[in-house]
């Protein structure tokens, strides 16, 4: 652990220049004591680092030095793919590895990257979950990525859509981040099969390994599983007209399914600029509700029975407020 410290701090003095102890324990989440110990114990290994005094003083290594200590470890590695959302791999458990694999690879580049990779730093940034989405609590996927990396089989305890819970022996091939959610492929049974990782209540890694299918492509996975999904969640079709705010409200209001049949629809507006759309929407009552979500801006044409729901609802709307 201390071995590693110590070479956090040489990195930072490369790669930063003068730090003070303060700076240097607020990076490291030490405290400014154990700053001085591993300050001086660099200092009886041979690396020249030295302090300036004053207000403005701090440690840095003489000009010029360099270390060729920046070898990834096998974590290290792991976590570089998750470069771009350091929130992911602090939910993975990878944030102090993603930090350290990071200062690594920026010592190792010559001055002129190590200049652009802090410039694209200042300027992108990426911040996943959605707005209107509450950060999930995900005591187990650490765990469960372990697992993954490892190719072990895990027992767990899961509850479903409705509340019930089962148990299941699953086999974990890959985790996939989507708006914010974790979601499990695993195979259970000789299937794969997705499982919503807030859902799992209990976790155990098996001292078992499987072998991981070697025609499994997570990504095509994930793609043909949304896909299903999308037409499971949308099974229904209500054809209707769309005022031009009611074509910009659709992907705020059903998401990009209906921004697809948006973009399907194939016709011009008529003379008064409204479209007539199909649109994909939930089965029974949620349905009355995603069309109300647009109010005047949305016709409802078919089916007739949708029709009358949304017209039986604008009247007692229109009853209420008077």
């Amino acid at each position: 652990m201390r071995a590693s410290r110590l070479l956090s701090v040489l990195l930072l003095l490369q790669n930063r220049g003068r730090m003070t102890a303060e700076e240097l324990a607020a990076e490291l989440e030490v405290s400014v004591r154990t700053v001085y110990r591993d300050i001086e114990a660099l200092s009886a290994a041979g690396v020249p680092v030295y302090a300036d005094r004053g207000r403005a003083g701090g440690y840095q290594l003489v000009a010029g030095y360099r270390t060729r200590l920046t070898g990834l470890t096998e974590e290290e590695a792991r976590s570089l793919s998750l470069a771009g959302l350091p929130a992911a791999a602090a939910e993975l458990g990878l944030g102090t590895v993603l930090a350290a694999a990071q200062l690594k690879l920026h010592a190792a580049l010559p001055a002129e990257l190590r200049g652009r990779a802090g410039q694209i730093a200042e300027r992108f940034h990426v911040d996943v979950p959605g707005w209107h989405r509450d950060i999930e609590h995900l005591p187990h996927l650490a765990t469960v990525a372990e697992a993954v990396w490892r190719a072990r089989r895990v027992a767990v305890r899961y509850a479903r859509w409705d509340g019930s819970e089962v148990r299941r022996m699953l086999e974990p091939l890959g985790l996939v981040l989507k708006s914010g959610a974790w979601y499990l492929a695993a195979r259970r049974e000789g299937r794969v099969r997705t499982y919503r990782v807030s859902r799992v209540r209990e976790l155990t890694v098996l001292d078992e390994e499987f072998t991981r299918p070697e025609d499994f492509d997570l990504a095509a996975y994930w793609r043909e599983w949304s896909e299903q999904f999308e037409r499971r969640l949308y099974p229904r079709a209500a054809v209707v007209r769309l005022s031009p705010l009611g074509r910009d409200l659709v992907p705020f209001y059903l998401g990009s399914v209906g921004a697809r049949a948006l973009r399907a629809a194939g016709r011009e507006p008529d003379d008064d600029g409204w479209l007539r759309v199909e649109l994909p929407v939930e089965r029974g009552r949620p349905a009355l509700g995603q069309l109300l979500h647009f109010g005047p801006e949305l016709e409802v044409l078919e089916p007739a029975e949708l029709r009358a729901e949304v017209a039986e609802a604008a009247r007692r709307m229109a009853a209420t407020y008077g």
